[in-house]
């Protein structure tokens, strides 16, 4: 397994209807690293955005879809998910607000 920073764990926000929903609940959605792990990610959302503190984490792998092209096969590439729910005394994540 790779070194991961925890500038390389978290890749991107999830921005959809259902992720967006949850914000009031202090949960928020991100795309990770494939083999970031639970503490990984805790560690990075943390450090990341200065004044939260984050309670738990939930994580979900999505294989890759399989697709063909003509007489060519492959896979899309697999992804990984995370839920992180902030405590209740812990700082709003500034880039979900406005959205």
């Amino acid at each position: 397994m790779a070194d991961l920073k925890y500038y390389d764990v978290i890749l991107k926000p999830v921005i959809t209807e259902n992720s967006m929903s949850a914000i009031e609940e202090k949960k928020y959605t991100f795309l990770v690293h494939p083999d970031a792990n639970k503490i990984q990610i805790k560690e990075a959302v943390e450090k990341m955005f200065d004044g939260t503190k984050v309670e738990s984490v939930n994580t979900m792998n999505y294989n890759g879809k399989p697709k063909r092209r003509g007489m060519i096969y492959g896979k899309t590439v697999a992804k990984k998910k995370a839920i992180v729910k902030l405590a209740a005394d812990s700082k709003d994540i500034e880039i979900f607000q406005g959205m």
